[in-house]
């Protein structure tokens, strides 16, 4: 016959880090002698972590037990230094008792810097497992070496001080969120796109709103202006790509083609095509006269979310929501190079405006990359840790990201170090949870940033006139360990 079951009581779970301290503290009661009070200090332990840090740092100093300084100050000195070319040695007596064998008189420690060759004086010990010992095996007389240690200074590039930048302009107009923008090459207006599917074009100087043009169905995603023509290429949700004439402000071409929503769009520099990208994993180059699609570039395996173009190859750059960046050879729509690098989407990228490099951000990092061969840069030295959709750089080296939660970061374009880090605030009536940045770019001057919001603003922000090198001091510190990707 059964016995009566016996219910267990719930385990609460517990967190590693309260396990850990558990597991230490009933250590500690099983060992410590003296209940309430630390264990004394265990002097042989102490000695080996002292030589092991001591390795750690001056590994590269050799020490050898030399001839006297007498005879060092002799003839055979030629000798040495044609041995051991030119030397930063420096003689330190040894203990009282220590006598050296050879000439009976007191032993000295010859420490020998980093510059003298180590061939026959180590017994061929390498430089990284050799440290600093005395005449007697003793480890506790270490002499500070930093008199002759080679200082190495750090080969990363200084950043330039750039002035804080400050917001002092917010536009509201626009009904809901603002996902896109693009500068008239006059740099009088540019126009922002939004997800209450209209278009609108506004004076830079003053903020006001000169027109609104309505067309698409859908938010609209990408947009860019023509510095050829008088024509303005818009792109949507609603799967359409539209051209607008500015002199007409009406739609004359329609391209058609792409399955699902188009995310992004970017116009050739030197010839006449577009490019657009979108949910359909595909980059479609068009002919901005005829209409007709001249590429479907294909190779990407989720959304196509950030292009931008240049006018030698790689001609087209693709980043997408499958982590990886493409170069696309324009001639024969295939693909030249796929950069792995990131492992979240990569949703924003920027083309520096004079130098052969870009940057490509994703919520991992921001990384920067060279051209034409596409070989990884270097990390920028901060992570904003959030989602980043908009990127923007200027001839100056400052960028600029915009993150998901209204975050605002400033870098220095040639060391990648951050040295601003502002949020945004929303306009009264909206929620915090709608301080989001979707979309940023420099003026055509580059002394102007606007970025385009959730909570239907538009803001402008330019550079503090007051600041100066005293009044916002550079805190830079150089990375210790560079990765490699």
């Amino acid at each position: 016959m059964p016995g009566p079951t016996v219910e267990m009581e719930p385990v609460e779970p517990q967190s590693l880090k309260k396990l850990s301290f558990k597991s230490l503290k009933r250590a500690l009661d099983l060992f410590s002698p003296l209940h309430a009070q630390f264990p004394p200090p265990d002097p042989d332990s102490k000695r080996i972590r002292m030589s092991q840090k001591f390795n750690a740092e001056y590994g590269g100093i050799k020490s050898t037990s030399s001839q006297p300084l007498t005879h060092a100050k002799s003839g055979s000195q030629d000798q040495a230094q044609e041995r051991s070319g030119p030397s930063n040695a420096l003689a330190l007596p040894g203990p009282e008792n220590s006598k050296d064998p050879r000439n009976g008189g007191a032993r000295t420690d010859l420490i020998v810097g980093p510059t003298v060759q180590t061939k026959g004086l180590d017994g061929g010990l390498s430089g990284k497992s050799s440290a600093i010992v005395s005449a007697s095996g003793s480890s506790e007389r270490n002499f500070s070496t930093s008199a002759i240690m080679e200082r190495i200074p750090s080969r990363w590039p200084r950043p330039v001080w750039h002035a804080p930048w400050k917001n002092y302009r917010v536009i509201s107009g626009h009904l809901g969120w603002v996902r896109s923008i693009a500068f008239d090459p006059s740099n009088m207006w540019f126009c922002t796109g939004s997800a209450d599917r209209t278009i609108k074009i506004w004076d830079v100087g003053t903020g006001r709103l000169k027109l609104t043009l309505t067309g698409h169905i859908e938010q609209v995603r990408g947009l860019a202006v023509s510095n050829k023509h008088t024509y303005m290429f818009s792109a949507g949700d609603d799967k359409q790509v539209k051209c607008w004439d500015l002199e007409q402000n009406k739609v004359i071409r329609s391209y058609h083609g792409h399955l699902s929503g188009v995310y992004c769009l970017a116009l050739h520099p030197t010839i006449d095509i577009l490019l657009t990208g979108g949910r359909d994993s595909v980059c479609r180059v068009w002919d901005i006269r005829s209409k007709m699609q001249i590429h479907a570039l294909s190779g990407h395996e989720n959304t196509v979310c950030s292009v931008f173009t240049r006018p030698t190859d790689p001609q087209v750059i693709t980043g997408s929501h499958d982590t990886t960046i493409k170069f696309w050879d324009l001639r024969y729509g295939k693909t030249m190079v796929t950069l792995t690098h990131h492992k979240k989407s990569v949703r924003a990228m920027a083309l520096h405006p004079t130098e052969n490099c870009f940057a490509s951000a994703s919520a991992d990092n921001i990384k920067k990359f060279n051209l034409p061969k596409g070989e990884f840069m270097h990390n920028m030295l901060s992570q904003q840790k959030t989602i980043i959709n908009a990127m923007a750089v200027n001839e100056d080296g400052v960028m600029v990201t915009g993150g998901d939660n209204g975050s605002l970061w400033f870098w220095d374009w040639k060391s990648g170090h951050n040295f601003q880090q502002s949020q945004t605030i929303v306009q009264p009536g909206s929620l915090d949870s709608e301080a989001g940045i979707y979309a940023s770019s420099y003026d055509v001057t580059g002394t102007r940033l606007v970025t385009c919001e959730a909570d239907k603003t538009i803001k402008m922000w330019k550079e503090d006139e007051n600041a100066t090198p005293e009044t916002h001091p550079l805190h830079f510190r150089p990375p210790k360990d560079i990765r490699r990707f």
